[in-house]
């Protein structure tokens, strides 16, 4: 019986390093300027592992097999542990846990808290039970004061926007879709209406939590034009499984003659 077992925990461990070398289930195409940094890292991470993963599933077989019942009398002995291996071990996870984090933090900390660069596109987004809507600023490049007593989604007035008062809501444009130019940096302004969400596309390499109260910006440049999902990847209540969206990612022309549809029909 320790053989098969044995045989099974080598097999489970080949088979999942196959999987890993073969791509199988592997990243979704970069869009982004900061991608290919955030896939490096995950490699090196997903390399480091799996090595010591692979190392640790064939030390159990190998104990597994060693120290099967042999059916010879012997009787079992305890071990009370090693003070000097476990420290050993500890501090090795320590040093690579940390060594890791140091390794991505640039990449991470430019986007999150290295500002845009003077110029970049500003679009606010906002997350409610269960919907997205993105606001763009008019010509002005301001964006008008949001009333949270004129909220009124009835209405299609999602945001609590006085446009006949605020001169700066006037030419607010909202949307139910993200779009943006390629090739040009956009900061978003991520804001939450209820509850806490999360922005999250898989091909921009990006996810930030949204977090009621508060107003979190970050930034990017995206380097393809396409249509890509925006999901929410935090549990916000039962309506969480359609809290979708989709990001536009449009040439400069298109993108303006869509951003003046889009103002048209507001």
């Amino acid at each position: 019986m320790g053989l098969a077992i044995a045989l099974v925990v080598v097999t489970i461990t080949m088979l999942s390093g196959y999987f890993f070398w073969a791509k199988t289930w592997w990243f979704p195409i970069d869009i982004s300027k900061h991608g290919a940094a955030i896939d490096h890292q995950f490699m090196l991470t997903l390399v480091i592992t799996g090595i010591i993963f692979v190392a640790a599933q064939l030390s159990l077989a190998y104990a597994v097999w060693k120290y099967r019942a042999r059916n010879d009398g012997r009787k079992a002995t305890y071990s009370h542990g090693n003070n000097r291996m476990e420290f050993t071990w500890t501090l090795a996870a320590a040093i690579l846990f940390i060594g890791l984090n140091i390794m991505g933090y640039k990449t991470w900390a430019n986007i999150h808290f290295v500002g845009a660069q003077p110029g970049a596109m500003q679009i606010e987004v906002w997350g409610q039970q269960f919907a997205w809507y993105f606001r763009y600023p008019g010509p002005d490049g301001k964006f008008g004061p949001v009333h949270v007593e004129k909220v009124d989604d009835a209405m299609g007035n999602f945001l609590g926007l006085d446009r006949d008062r605020d001169a700066d809501s006037k030419d607010d444009v909202v949307t139910a879709t993200l779009a943006f130019p390629v090739n040009r940096e956009i900061q978003l302004i991520l804001r939450s209406k209820d509850v806490t969400h999360s922005f999250f596309v898989r091909e921009l390499r990006m996810k930030q939590d949204l977090v009621p109260g508060m107003e979190i910006p970050i930034h990017f440049t995206a380097t393809k034009t396409g249509r890509y999902e925006l999901a929410c990847a935090e549990l916000c209540g039962l309506g969480h499984y359609k809290m979708r969206a989709f990001v536009e990612v449009m040439t400069e022309d298109d993108f303006q003659k869509w951003l003046q549809s889009m103002a048209a029909a507001q």
